[in-house]
Parts: structure tokens; C-alpha cells; sequence
């Protein structure tokens, strides 16, 4: 496994795409959080809160962690090297996990230096360092689970296809669908009584209740297992490519 995560890790930070995706996510982040007026504008609602930044996270990243990980088995099925890669002496499992937690350390780098933001809304608060470091350290764990989910979406869909466009496209559409569809459900007034069960199904309801600071051991075990099945998924996907091959 580490094999594989250090030539994910590698093929990231040898080339522009690593050194793009945390530039992209940090640039449009500080751009609609200090620049842009609107909801997001930290400095427009005039309270030293860092939670729009948590608010529009899940939204860059929807689009942000499709472009890592389409092309962790796309490019590998593109090339004619998936047969080569599957047939190595590491299990279905190991494989991966390399490739997942290669994608996952980029993401978590891409979330570290917007601690820069944490920082400046400490310096903004009257008196300085006046804002709940309790909601924001969860908020922050909150996000990394979110990436986490997201990464293991993008994994599976990019062993969908050979083709690094539809992935992206399954992967972007199974992350809204994930994190926004659920709690729309949830809200939807069905035989006169509100459909709490459906959202709770969703990752926006855990990542929101994480997110006040709370740490519940039911929104840890929700994330775990969305991670888990989705990364099954992947193995019995690669299963299939291989006894089709």
C-alpha cells in the first residue's frame, strides 16, 4: 500500500496538479470570503466568525475533489496499466487505500493553510481572539470527514470509466447528490409529517452537527461507514475489471 500511495503522492507534486488545487481552493475561498460581497463576506456581516468558510467549503469541494481523484484508476484504465497494477502482489484492499489516501493527504494539505483564516478572524475580533475556538476546531474535523467522504466518492467513480471527464461528472453528481439531496428530503413535507430520516441519511445533517463543536460518536460512525462502503464499492469494482479482463 504505501508503494502506491507514495506514486500517487508523487504523480501529484511532480507535476502543476498538487501545487493548482491548493492555490485554487485557498484563491477562491479568500476571494468570496474578503472580496465578493454577499453571504459568504466575513468582513460585510461584521462578526469575527469563521463559519462561512465552513459554509462554502463543501461547495469548492464538490467540484475540487472530482478533479483529484478522476484520474486515480481512469488514467490507469486509459493506459492499459490497470491489468498490470492488478495482477501486483498487494491486495485489492491495499490498492485501494493507496490510492485513496494519496488523493486524502492532498485534500488535507489543500484545508491546512486556511488556518491563515482562523488567524486573521482572530485578529479582527473585538477584543482579539473574541470568536468559539470550540465550533471551529470541530468545524475543522467536520470538513477533513467531509473531504474524506468525498475522496472515497471520487475514488469509486473514477473506476467507473476510462475517461477522466465522466468521471468527474459521476463523482460531482454523487457528492451533491450525498451532501444536498438528503436534507431537501428531510424538508419535504410527505404525508404530513417531516421525513427526518432522510436526512439524516445525508452527510449535510452530520456535518453541520459536528460542525457546533460537539463531538457525537454517531456522526463519526455515519462518516466511517459512508467512507467504508464507497471504498468496498471501488474493491468489488476492480474485482469485476479483473475476472472481465
Amino acid at each position: 500500500m504505501l508503494a502506491i500511495l507514495n506514486k500517487e503522492i508523487n504523480s501529484f507534486f511532480s507535476s502543476p496538479i498538487g501545487y493548482l488545487v491548493i492555490g485554487i481552493f485557498l484563491v477562491v475561498c479568500g476571494l468570496f470570503l474578503f472580496v465578493f460581497t454577499g453571504n459568504y463576506n466575513i468582513l460585510d456581516s461584521g462578526f469575527a466568525n469563521v463559519k462561512p468558510f465552513f459554509d462554502l467549503a463543501p461547495w469548492i469541494f464538490i467540484f475540487l475533489i472530482p478533479a483529484i481523484t478522476m484520474k486515480s484508476f481512469s488514467e490507469e484504465k486509459r493506459q492499459g496499466t490497470i491489468e498490470l497494477l492488478l495482477t501486483r502482489p498487494i491486495g485489492f484492499t491495499q490498492l485501494v487505500l493507496g490510492k485513496y489516501f494519496g488523493a486524502l493527504i492532498l485534500v488535507v494539505l489543500a484545508i491546512l493553510p486556511s488556518i491563515l483564516y482562523v488567524i486573521t478572524i482572530h485578529q479582527l475580533g473585538s477584543p482579539v481572539g473574541n470568536f468559539d475556538l470550540g465550533a471551529t476546531l470541530g468545524s475543522y474535523l467536520g470538513l477533513i470527514f467531509l473531504g474524506a467522504c468525498y475522496t472515497a466518492i471520487g475514488i469509486f467513480a473514477s473506476s467507473l470509466s476510462q475517461n477522466q471527464i465522466i468521471a468527474f461528472i459521476i463523482a460531482v453528481f454523487l457528492c451533491f447528490l450525498s451532501y444536498f439531496a438528503f436534507e431537501g428530503l428531510g424538508s419535504l413535507d410527505l404525508f404530513g409529517s417531516t421525513n427526518y430520516g432522510a436526512e439524516y441519511l445525508g452527510i449535510s445533517f452530520h456535518y453541520q452537527s459536528i460542525s457546533r463543536g460537539v463531538i457525537d460518536t454517531r456522526d463519526i460512525i455515519y462518516f466511517l461507514s459512508f467512507i467504508i462502503f464507497f471504498l468496498k464499492l471501488t474493491e468489488l469494482r476492480l474485482i469485476s475489471i479483473q475476472k472481465n479482463s
